[in-house]
This record gives C-alpha cells, structure tokens and sequence, in this order.
C-alpha cells in the first residue's frame, strides 16, 4: 500500500526531534482514529515490532505517538507507512485541524450510524419470533430504542426531517414485522437479511474490517479483530443455513447478529469521537501569540518581512502596542514590556539597550530596537510548545483500568469461542457418532456476541460524559480521562501564585504621605501619573478616582521611560517615580525611607511622590489576593490535599502571599521552564499532583502534572495543556472538581462491574450452547442499556446534548457538558 510519503515527495507528515541517545532519532506524529486504549496498544505492538525501533509511546487522549528508532535501521516514512496499512490516519502534530473539519468528521461518522441503526431497524423485526410470546419481540424493541438516536442526530437538520426519517423507519420495522407474523418472509427472509448483513459489513463498516485484517495479520488481537470473527461467525453460520435450507435452522439470526453487532461497534466508536472532538474544540493554541511578519532593518532601508524570513542577528524594529515578533537583545531605545502572557507576572517591565526581550510579549510605551537572538524552533515560544508536547506524549494514561483488562479479555473470548466450537463437534460425535455443527456454531457465535467489550469500552466514555455534564454546570470543564480518575488521587496541588492565587493586576494597596492627606497625595500623583500609558500609572488613576480623589489639572507633563514623570500643576513641579528616580533629582527621601524599605521587604512596587522639592510621600502597588483563595486552600487542606505555591516571583513577596493563605511549602524565584521540573520533584516520592496555573509559563508544568488544572481567564496555551478548566475563575472549584472527580471515577467502576457482570455470567452459559444467538445479542445490549441508565441516571440530557451538537455551527457545537 502506497503512503502519502511516497506518493507526495517532500511530504512529511512528522516531525523530528532530539532522543534521548546520540545514535537514535526520534519522531512524532498525530494519529488518527484513535478510539480506546486497544487502539493505542495496537499503534505500539506495531510499531514496537518493525526492526530497529526502541521505544513507542502512544496518547490517547492527545491522539499523538512518539517513536524512538535507530536510523541506519529503521525510516520514518516506513514506520508510519505501517500505520496506514492498519487504517490509522497520520498527520503533522504541528499543523492543528479546524473546527469544520474536525466537524465533517463527527458528521460523516453520525451518518454511518444512522446507515447503521437503518439497517439494524430492517433486519429485527424480519427475525422477531412470535411463537414465544411477547419476549419474541424484544429484539425489536433493543432495535428500536436506537431509533430515537437517529432523531437526536437528524434534529439538528430540521425537526421535519429528523420526523420524516424515524416516521419512515417505524412504517419499514412495522410493516416488516406485520409481513413476518403473517408468514410472508418465510423464504424471503433470510435472504433479506443476508443482504442487509453484507452491505453493513463490506460497505458501512468496511474502514472495520480492513483495521481487523491489518491487526490481524500483524498479529495483533484487537476489539476490530474481535468484531469482525464475530461479524463473519455469524455470516458463515447465516451462510450454511441458506445452503443446507433446513426447516428450523436460524438462518435470518445469524445474520442479524452479524447487522447488530457492527452497529454497536459503529455507535461505541462515534461515541467515543464526540467526546475526544469535543473535549479539544473549545480552546486556542500558543503560536497564535507569535506575530506573523516583522519589522526588518537590512542595507540601512526597514521593511516588513515574513516571520520565517528572520534570521539571527537582523535587527527588528518594534513600535509601542506591538507584539515583539522574536527572542532578542534591545540595542536601542527603551520601552516598558509587557510579559504577562510569557510569564504570568502582571507588572511591566522597563528594558532598555542590553536586556532580553521575549517574543509574544507587548511592546507598550517606546520603540525598540531588537536584534534577533532566537528564531522559529529556537524561540521561547516554541521551547515552550516542544515541552508541552512532550509532556502530552509521554505522560502515562490513568484511565489503564479496564483497557489492562482488555487486552487479556480479547484473546481471552476467543480461546472460549474456539473452545466452544472444537467441543461441541468433538463431544456431540464422541456421543452420538455424528457432528452436531448447529449446536457448535450457536455455542461459538454466542461467546463471541456476549464477549464483545462494546459495553465495557463504552463504560469509561459515559461516565465521562456524566461527570463532565455534572462538572460543567458547576462551572468547570473536564476535558481528559485523566481528570477524572487522576484529580481524586491527588495529595498535592501545586498552585501558581500570580494569576491564580492572585488577581494578577497591580493595585495600589497602601498610601504613606508626610505632607498633606492620603487623598491629596494619590490625586496629586493621579495627576501627573494620567497622561502615561504604563499600567503602574493607570493603577494610580484607578485608585484616585476609585476614592474620590479629584486630580487638579496637568499643565505640562514629561516621560522618563523606565524612571517615572515630571508634571507642571499649577505654580509648581510634580515628581512622580521609582524613589531612586526621585533621589536622582535631589529629593530627599529620608522621611519615608525606612516605610519605603518595609513596603518593598513586603513585595511591594514603591512609587514616591514630590512637590517643588519636598517629598510628599508614597505608594505601595502589588497583586491582590482573589476573594476566595484562602476559603478555597483551606478546603483543600481539608480533604487531605496539601497546597504547595509556585511563583517567579522573589522569596519575600511569596511568603507574604503564603503567610495570608496559610500555605507552609513555597518555591520561589522559579524561572518558567523550572515550573515542571519542580513539578517532577514532587512526584519522585510518588505523590499524586495537580498543577493549578493560567500562564504560558505554567503549561508544561500542567502537561507535566498527574492533573493540569487551568483557570479559565488564563492564557489559551495553558487552558490547552490543562485536564481540567475552572471556567467559573473561582478557586472554590477547585474542591468542588475534585468531588466530582471522585464520583465520576465510581460511577465508571459501576459500569465496569456491570459489564463484566453481564459477560463473567453470560459467557460461560454461551459455552454451553443452550443459548441462542440472538439471545446473546439481546443480552449485550440489555448490559449496554444497563450501563446507559447508570451512567445517566438523574442527568440523560448530559449525552443527548453531546449526541444533538454534532454538526452545529462553531460557537454552539463546543459546549462544555459535551466535553
């Protein structure tokens, strides 16, 4: 089978990255068509058997593979080569899908279904047997019941539509079965169904057949491969029953297991779809802070270039309101930069010639010259989106429970089916002299229908969607698997202090005069402070105004970047800036000097202020607190969880904010790429924890974390890297999210003890071959329905919303209880 690698040159559908030993590459890609982790262990058997490959790692969640190989062995395209031979799709990880065609997806998998649920709805009322009463008919019933989730998909269209198309398949499943009871699809029948079972297993769900044989001939069991022996027992058994045409054989059954079974497959697979769609489709990606082009100074003449034109050592030239296109070094001029979405930290700060700038941030007050010191894969912005998705790739999934189980269940149900069938021929000849082939055909067919895991793999997504729904009413989004199981094992939550304890804006929060009033101080300050467009400066004028403090009227006003400002009021000269600015201009500051050194041992940004001379006093800006974060941290200290800040910001102004929250485990100063590795630190011992940011400095640190929770006013990237979204912005949540993390993971254990109630029962009485086909199939989708009511329960509106946003426009497809 050609590749896309071979059949496009230069196409490379992944990218390259370091290994971790000199002698081997390693390479990532996003996989596609990922639906549990079968899939996952099918990507990693097949891959980790090609010659030459080290190691695999697979997530399921981020769809994404990581594979370590040696080169003089093994070849990229080769590898993935293999993964489009089993039916997976393989795209670059760098290039992200929009929403409309991830949509189109969800959209043509809906439509499969309903084929599927069509052709489910033709064949059970033609197999439906009145001679054993009303239970006769609860195949038909099983099948109808997905009839309503064609009018749940359909009703998006128009509530016309969706009405004409269940109102013409109830017509078909009545009129077929009025047929039926009268004895008119005797002969026809199983004909009818025959063909009804072909087209769904070579036409609907073909993309199924050709992953199984893929698998299969890799030798690899997976759910594809268990389908389909199920799929083709059943053809083969409807088969012999249209050839040997025996008065009581169950020819049209065996062939309606066959319909059935692919349309639950089909149903678990779409499923699960919605949910990995829609738990991605809400949020932005980091490289949309970079800019797009740059202002380029070459043969003494400036002109504007594509980012990917600049190189190392061009300067560039960035104007006040910009966004700085690269990582650089000032060589002129000066500017306050605002780094808030680099680094969290909300104050601005001045650079001048010589200091480093961050490519995303804000250029605000000056023009800078910048010469380019790192660009594209080199730049922070790419360190960072590198780290998270390693991270991403190689973070180990929670949710192995039952996907453990099912690798050994699979081959497991087909050692019993095959059991069953070599039994019942041997033990029937050894008892009677003659084979009985009917009785070892229904005892094979019905281990392998009642051993299908479609009940049990669909027992975590559900209970997802539960939670998910519970979680989101409450203002919180759940978007992994990992959130949870892993959120309710947590024993540390690492919380990010600026942006996240904090509110992340500077506020004034004291005011020390030693001439005059508080009020005429900060007015005076408001004054000179109104024409600059630093944020420490608007902070000023939102505290005058705030207390009603009237500014007098400016008459002259002078900038000095990175120092402060001098203003004409009045008759008289207003300083207003740094104290060192002040000390500059011969202001003696020996009154407030020991208040200035106490306010800035607190954390504190000091601003002083003087009049023709005489210094007026002083004002202390820092963050505030958000109102519930000491509620929120005590909580959390109460359900045994043990908070723990992680800031840039220096040793006294974290302890400050610790003192007040009563956190007793603080690392401060710590630089942006530190944030996971302190994060690693705690889980060396085996500790659980949750990472709580919202900055793009925090987003490995919450990939790397066994919980990522992301505030919801936080940046995009770190919502992204997140498992879990406060939308509410509330700290409260965060206990809140863990009870709900509790409660979803026993509902998903639920449903795990009821699937395999029905299957630890159901397979053996199969084995024994006194149960029909059909009846198996009848009882997988009892567990199925089980599992849909316990999942449910209380909330039913939580799936039939995710099931009826297929195919909405953007801004109403991606709603959080879908997630």
């Amino acid at each position: 089978m050609a590749t896309a690698a071979t059949a496009e040159p230069g196409f490379r559908p992944w990218t390259e990255e370091p290994a971790a030993r000199p002698d081997r590459a390693r390479i990532r890609a996003r996989i596609g068509g990922l639906h549990c982790s079968l899939c996952t262990g099918t990507v990693e058997k097949a891959l980790g058997r090609q010659p030459g490959v080290d190691k695999v790692a697979v997530s399921l969640t981020h769809e994404q593979a990581l594979v370590e190989y040696d080169p003089k062995v093994a070849r990229p395209e080769q590898l993935l080569g293999v993964l489009r031979d089993i039916g997976y799709t393989v795209s670059d990880p760098r290039k992200l899908r929009s929403f409309e065609e991830e949509e189109r997806d969800l959209v043509r998998e809906s439509r499969r279904f309903v084929i599927a649920v069509a052709l489910s709805i033709a064949s059970i009322p033609i197999i439906a047997d009145p001679t054993v009463g009303w239970i006769g008919f609860l195949p038909a019933l099983v099948c109808l019941s997905l009839g309503a989730m064609v009018f749940l998909v359909l009703k998006k269209t128009s509530l016309w539509a969706a009405s004409l198309a269940t109102g013409g398949l109830t017509v078909m499943a009545l009129g077929l079965l009025y047929l039926n009871l009268q004895g008119h699809l005797t002969r026809i029948g199983p004909w009818a169904v025959a063909a009804l079972a072909v087209v769904l297993v070579f036409g609907v769900a073909q993309h199924i057949l050709v992953m199984a044989w893929q698998a299969l001939r890799r030798g690899i069991l997976n759910q594809h491969v268990l389908l389909e022996i199920g799929a083709f027992a059943g053809l083969v058994g409807g088969a012999i029953g249209l050839a040997v045409d025996r008065p009581g054989y169950p020819t049209a059954a065996f062939f309606a297991v066959s319909v059935m079974v692919a349309t639950y497959h089909i149903f678990s697979e779409w499923l699960s779809l919605i949910i990995k769609t829609r738990s991605s489709q809400a949020v932005k990606k980091l490289l949309n802070l970079q800019a797009e082009t740059a202002r380029v100074l070459r043969n003494g003449a400036e002109a504007e270039v594509p980012l990917e034109a600049v190189r190392v050592g061009d300067l560039v030239r960035i104007r006040p309101g910009e966004r700085i296109p690269v990582d650089g070094k000032v060589v002129g001029g000066r500017s306050g930069v605002d780094q808030s979405l680099v680094t969290g930290e909300p104050i601005p700060v001045e650079r001048a010639e010589g200091d480093a700038v961050i490519g995303g941030s804000i250029n605000t007050t000056g023009t800078l010259l910048v010469e380019a010191t790192a660009v594209g894969e080199g730049s922070f912005l790419h360190r960072i989106v590198r780290e998270v998705e390693d991270a991403r790739a190689l973070k180990p999934g929670l949710l192995h429970l039952v996907d453990r189980v099912l690798r050994v269940y699979t081959p497991t149900v087909l050692v019993v089916a095959g059991l069953a069938l070599v039994g019942w021929l041997v033990g029937s000849w050894l008892a009677t002299g003659q084979a009985d082939v009917e009785r070892a055909v229904f005892a094979c067919l019905s281990v392998l229908v009642m051993g299908y895991p479609c009940a049990v793999g669909i027992s975590a997504p559900l209970s997802i969607v539960r939670g998910a729904g519970e979680a989101a009413e409450r203002g919180i989004l759940m978007r992994t698997g990992e959130a949870f199981q892993g959120y309710r094992l947590a024993t540390k939550v690492v919380l990010d202090k600026t942006g996240t304890l904090t509110e992340g804006h500077p506020l004034v929060r004291e005011v020390e005069a030693v001439e005059g009033t508080e009020d005429e101080l900060l007015a005076l300050a408001a004054a000179a402070e109104a024409s600059s467009e630093h944020p420490l400066a608007q902070a000023v004028v939102k505290a005058a105004f705030e207390r009603g403090a009237v500014p007098p009227e400016v008459e002259s006003f002078e900038a000095v970047p990175g120092k402060g400002v001098a203003a004409r009021i009045g008759s008289g000269e207003v300083l207003v800036g740094s104290p060192r600015f002040l000390a500059e201009r011969g202001i003696d500051l020996a009154r407030l000097a020991g208040r200035i050194g106490a306010l800035e041992e607190a954390g504190r940004t000091v601003i002083a202020a003087a009049r023709d001379g005489r210094a007026l006093g002083a004002l202390a800006l820092g963050d505030t607190l958000r109102p519930d974060a000491a509620r929120a941290v005590a909580a959390l200290r109460r359900a045994g969880v043990t908070p723990i800040m992680v800031t840039g910001d220096n040793e006294r102004a974290a302890w400050r904010v610790a003192a007040e929250l009563g956190i007793e485990e603080v690392h401060a100063g710590v630089l942006p790429h530190e944030k996971a590795e302190t994060v690693r630190r705690l889980q060396a011992d085996g500790s659980r924890v949750a990472m709580v940011g919202d900055g793009i400095n925090d987003a490995p640190a919450l990939m790397q974390a066994d919980v990522g929770i992301a505030m919801g006013g936080g940046t995009d990237i770190a919502i992204e890297s997140a498992d879990i979204i406060i939308l509410s912005n509330r700290l409260e949540a965060l206990p809140v999210a863990r009870e709900v993390s509790r409660r979803s993971y026993g509902k998903m254990l639920q449903n795990v003890a009821l699937a395999f109630l029905f299957n630890g029962v159901g397979i053996p009485v199969a084995a024994t071959g006194l149960i029909h086909p059909v009846w198996a199939m009848v009882a997988m989708a009892v567990s199925v329905t089980a599992i849909f009511v316990n999942s449910l329960s209380g909330q039913p509106r939580l799936f039939f919303e995710a099931i009826s946003s297929v195919g909405q426009p953007t801004g109403t497809a991606a709603t959080p209880t879908a997630a």
